[in-house]
């Protein structure tokens, strides 16, 4: 291991934030070999690094069906602090997940890993011959070639799309692409979380072996 910063240390080790991490340096709870912490401290492979004192955190973790036409956003029905993994647009709705672990939005957002979301999505015309074989193969949407996907045709016009990146509006740039126009867009799946019949701007709480899982794949 590189030296590295001690913020960056305890968020590669899980354990905070940089911001998180930060905030334990200042108010004196990292030691590095029995030392006290600096904002800026440099720790490397050898060195033993402790956080003494600090409360523990509780994580909550939240399955959310977003309704048409609200903004992203954490619902009033949650608890403060929470706040959305990814967007959903405004005219698109179902699953968004609510969260206060910090630790995990890059690993979840970062479009250097890859996380399977699933969506049914209903255009509104007939959906065209090709559609199917040139979606999967990836479209060229304003000079950027999205990843090879997954598609199964439901219908004449919805279809179901499991994608493992998320570039702004992507799928309804992608139909516009391929001379489709999207009329429903809903998202049904993140990793191993399910919507469900999760009923319209309604919440569950995310836990015991759903959560295992969940966590495990990201932390």
């Amino acid at each position: 291991m590189s030296p590295m910063r001690i913020n960056k240390y305890l968020a590669d080790k899980k354990i905070s934030t940089r911001r998180g991490a930060d905030e334990l340096v200042k108010n004196k709870k990292v030691f590095i070999n029995g030392k006290l912490a600096v904002l800026g401290s440099q720790v490397s492979e050898t060195d033993k690094v402790e956080v003494r004192g600090a409360k523990t955190q509780t994580y909550l973790y939240f399955a959310y069906n977003k309704p048409i036409g609200i903004e992203t956003d954490s619902p009033k029905e949650a608890q403060p602090g929470l706040f959305p993994l990814g967007r959903l647009d405004k005219n698109s709705h179902g699953l968004l997940i609510l969260t206060n672990d910090g630790r995990i939005t890059d690993q979840l957002l970062n479009p250097k890993y890859f996380h399977e979301k699933e969506y049914v999505v209903r255009t509104k015309e007939k959906l065209r011959s090709s559609f199917k074989q040139k979606i999967e193969a990836g479209v060229n949407i304003e000079g950027y070639q999205t990843k090879k996907c997954k598609v199964k045709l439901l219908g004449p016009n919805t279809f179901k799309i499991i994608l493992t990146e998320g570039k702004k509006h992507q799928i309804r740039r992608m139909c516009s692409a391929l001379f489709q126009e999207v009329a429903d867009l809903k998202r049904e799946r993140i990793m191993n979380i399910k919507l469900g019949t999760l009923k319209d701007g309604a919440l569950r709480e995310i836990k015991g072996e759903e959560l295992k899982t969940f966590l495990k794949i990201l932390i």
